[in-house]
């Protein structure tokens, strides 16, 4: 029999740069949101039988979960060399034999169960009576493990604990660490702040009316502040309902949260702050924008947990999602999102939205149901119709707007709104012809703010609308 010591390793933040408690939770919580939510509060002080719980709720796919390659080369190297590798882990057993036997481990299992919460003094014990005191060597991540280092021989400590290490150096025990912590860039990059440029939305009702004056901007930058916060906060969440369907996606799978860069409480964290933020900022504008506010999170939380799978719905909703900002502009500035605005401004969207998907079909590589969505490729024709349907009935709102009474005594020139007409509805069909092709980003509106070409049409567009209002 070996003399060799076996290496015990800890799954959550230790093999994997994930903890497999909050992606059941997640996991859960995107399938099916009232069963997730009543088995938490039906397990709410037994950890060990939530986890059980939210596994059988939602089966967790082990074999897409971020792995720390550090720990996995170490374990690697412990098996060729004959050493014992075992899994100690305060997740369900279930998930941790899964994940076991996807990543070639074959020895020990130790695991919660459904009845006993294996993780600190609990994991120790059932460690030390199968390997007896310092017979084992242990690596772990966070401060619960402390027993269980002071129980191995060899500690090996992943992430950041100076004082830990130090402790557990003065007492004998050799110390070897993996020094890895998330960078804030990372999490920033979760915010995506390029989306924020989408908020610009919000000064188009003070623009349209005629209304520009700097106590009207700073209202409505601030307005636009508490939308970008309010946004971040629903990014991130939906990033943490999307977790499995990011790592099947060619690119998405880099996303901070599917990659394991950032630990997924720091994003439960960051999304609780910016959200409150959000809430806050619209109240101090005014009861109405917190409101808006509100209801624009609400849909957006609607939209990341079912609405966006539904067809056609996620469509509608997105261009609603659009529309809400027009309307906190107006509120904001307090001048009327007037009817022909926002019949406008709902239809480009629509199209928008078409032509969002219809990029992401052009793109994928099977004639299947994208991952967390309701389309396929054969959907592309579907979604050009609309797309063109869409456009079709802004252009013809944007053509009735030039007779109204409003329109004649802010645009003295109507002629001019109609040439405005052309190039507005030359970039409408380059967005969809590129859309169609697949030749623009995965998000229509950071894509136009970026193109060129169609920059120069909306300068066009916007340089006739405001000769037209000069007279």
């Amino acid at each position: 029999m070996s003399d060799i010591k076996p290496l015990v390793l800890d799954v959550d933040g230790t093999y994997l740069k994930t903890d497999m408690l909050l992606e059941s939770f997640w996991n859960a919580l995107g399938r099916d949101p009232l069963g997730c939510l009543a088995t938490s509060i039906r397990h709410i002080g037994n950890r060990a039988a939530l986890k059980q719980g939210l596994v059988r709720l939602a089966p967790l796919r082990t074999d897409l979960l971020p792995v720390n390659s550090d720990v996995q080369a170490l374990a690697a190297e412990s098996i060729r060399s004959g050493r014992e590798v075992a899994l100690a882990s305060g997740s369900d057993e279930s998930l941790v034999r899964q994940l076991a036997t996807e990543q070639g481990l074959t020895g020990r299992i130790f695991a919660s169960d459904g009845k006993t919460n294996l993780t600190g003094r609990r994991k120790a014990v059932e460690l030390i009576a199968a390997y007896g005191e310092n017979g084992f060597d242990y690596a772990g991540d966070a401060p619960v493990d402390r027993p269980v280092w002071q129980a191995a021989e060899n500690a090996i400590i992943v992430g950041h604990h100076p004082v830990i290490a130090s402790d557990l150096a003065a007492t004998g025990h050799n110390v070897t660490e993996y020094d890895h912590r998330w960078r804030r860039r990372d999490l920033i990059r979760a915010l995506r702040p390029h989306q924020w440029v989408k908020n610009v939305l919000l000064f188009l009702p003070m623009i349209a009316a005629h209304r520009i004056d700097m106590a009207g901007l700073l209202i409505v930058l601030a307005a636009a502040i508490a939308f970008s916060a309010a946004a971040s906060s629903i990014y991130i969440v939906n990033d943490l309902l999307d977790l499995e369907a990011d790592r099947l996606h060619p690119t998405k799978k880099n996303r901070p949260f599917a990659s394991g860069a950032v630990p997924i409480t720091v994003g439960m964290l960051a999304a609780l702050g910016l959200g409150s933020f959000a809430l806050g900022l619209g109240l101090a504008i005014s009861p109405a924008m917190l409101g808006i506010v509100a209801l624009y999170m609400s849909l957006s939380l609607a939209y990341s947990l079912k609405l966006k799978r539904m067809r056609w719905v996620d469509i509608a909703t997105l261009a609603g999602l659009y529309t809400l900002r027009v309307i906190a502009g107006a509120i904001a500035a307090k001048v009327v999102a007037t009817g022909f605005l926002i019949a406008f401004i709902f239809p480009t969207f629509i199209t928008l939205g078409c032509v969002k998907r219809l990029t992401e079909l052009t793109l994928a590589t099977s004639d299947e149901r994208l991952p967390g969505r309701g389309y396929g490729r054969p959907d592309r024709g579907d979604l050009l119709n609309v797309a063109a349907l869409g456009s079709f009935g802004s252009l013809l709102v944007f053509f009735l707007y030039s007779f109204t009474a409003a329109a004649d005594r802010l645009y003295p020139n109507t002629w001019q709104l109609w040439l405005a007409l052309l190039p507005l509805g030359g970039w409408q069909v380059r967005m969809i012809l590129l859309g169609w092709l697949g030749k623009q980003d995965y998000d229509p509106i950071v894509f136009a703010m970026r193109d060129r070409y169609g920059l120069a049409l909306i300068a066009v567009m916007l340089t006739l609308m405001f000769t037209a209002g000069t007279g």
